[in-house]
């Protein structure tokens, strides 16, 4: 615990490093800038993001649990449920029980949720792309690296 102090003791305050070198704000600039590039089509799709992180955790793990697919999708499980049903409802993914766990439920994209999703993928990789702009294929695979080891250092899932 003293050692944690002394940790949150000695750091510099975010007004002495600044914003633009606090990674957690850079983070969250650039996913919402991210978001805000998809929004046009996701509306055109009648999608959220909470929807549309779903879709693209499906079209890649297919048939998880509903908690599992909370984590993927980086979404409160309260908003996944309202996610869901609207997903539900328009066809683009279907919900079973689970076979082990009658309490679970997994969720399936369906043919039409891949048809979305395929619509919306090239907007999601262009925005992605537009992101690493000016970086070499050693920076990037440099950072992501970096972003996959700092995930694995606060991640409370096996996954």
């Amino acid at each position: 615990m003293s050692e944690t102090k002394d940790i949150m003791t000695n750091a510099p305050r975010l007004g002495e490093m600044g914003l633009e070198n606090f990674a957690p704000y850079l983070m969250n600039r650039i996913m919402g800038r991210y978001n805000a590039a998809l929004r046009a089509e996701m509306a055109d799709l009648g999608l959220t993001t909470p929807q549309m992180r779903s879709l693209a955790v499906l079209s890649v793990v297919n048939g998880i649990l509903i908690r599992e697919l909370a984590v993927y999708a980086v979404v409160q499980q309260s908003t996944l449920s309202r996610a869901l049903d609207t997903l539900d409802q328009t066809g683009l993914i279907r919900r079973e029980p689970d076979e082990q766990d009658s309490r679970a439920t997994r969720v399936f994209i369906t043919d039409t949720g891949r048809q979305a999703y395929d619509r919306l993928w090239p907007h999601m990789s262009q925005a992605s792309e537009a992101m690493f702009r000016g970086i070499d294929d050693n920076q990037r695979r440099a950072f992501v690296g970096t972003l996959q080891t700092m995930l694995r250092n606060i991640r409370k899932h096996d996954f």
